[in-house]
């Protein structure tokens, strides 16, 4: 008897691989704008994220089998809406495009738990992959913050280093932590409503389960 997994996520409509195919253009271009903007860490990120898309189709051999363009879209506009903000202004105000780092980030990790479910001997549940989604939003932030701690140590950037005090950069990686969880967090539980009401359980398991 099998079990409940996020595999059935994982669609091969020619409709819906046309619009993840132009979602994986537009991160590319995105990517190559934020290298161009001055940001190459983030640049990296936005190319990792296209990469993660055509895993589905690469796996599968079948140009068609991509994830839900709306599970992909919810990762690429965070990403590129992220390279469109940063640094412009609104009342006065610079805007530095971290809740949409954070956003992003979370969308990587519940694009990341569709993949190992379906394509790996991992298997999830929804409540535990809500919790998956959460740790590893949480863990990519601490990566985001290494990446970008050794960029500014290596290249003289101010992307984390940016003349504030010792204390003042561990708060802010503190609250970014607490942050980035409880995006993480809110994006799992978003993504578990969605996918139980899109992929009922007689769409999942054998129907000796359902009954």
């Amino acid at each position: 008897m099998s079990r409940a997994t996020l595999r059935d996520v994982v669609e091969r409509r020619r409709v819906n691989a046309a619009i993840g195919w132009v979602i994986v253009a537009v991160l590319l271009v995105a990517a190559v704008g934020a290298v161009f903007a001055g940001d190459p860490v983030w640049g990296v990120f936005v190319f990792a994220v296209a990469i993660l898309a055509v895993v589905p189709p690469v796996a599968t051999r079948h140009p068609t089998a991509m994830l839900p363009w709306e599970v992909l879209g919810l990762a690429a506009l965070p990403a590129v809406g992220r390279t469109v903000v940063v640094g412009e202004q609104i009342a006065g105000i610079t805007l530095s495009g971290r809740v949409a780092t954070f956003l992003a980030v979370a969308a990587v990790a519940l694009v990341v738990t569709v993949e190992l479910d379906a394509f790996t001997p991992v298997r999830m549940t929804e409540s535990f992959a809500v919790v998956f989604v959460g740790l590893t939003t949480t863990a990519a932030v601490g990566v985001w913050a290494l990446a970008r701690y050794l960029v500014d140590t290596l290249f003289g950037t101010g992307l984390l280093l940016d003349g504030r005090s010792v204390e003042a950069v561990e708060t802010a990686l503190m609250w970014d932590f607490v942050a980035a969880t409880l995006v993480g967090l809110l994006a799992g539980v978003v993504f578990d409503l969605y996918f139980r009401r899109r992929y009922p359980p007689e769409k999942r398991l054998p129907p000796e389960v359902t009954r």
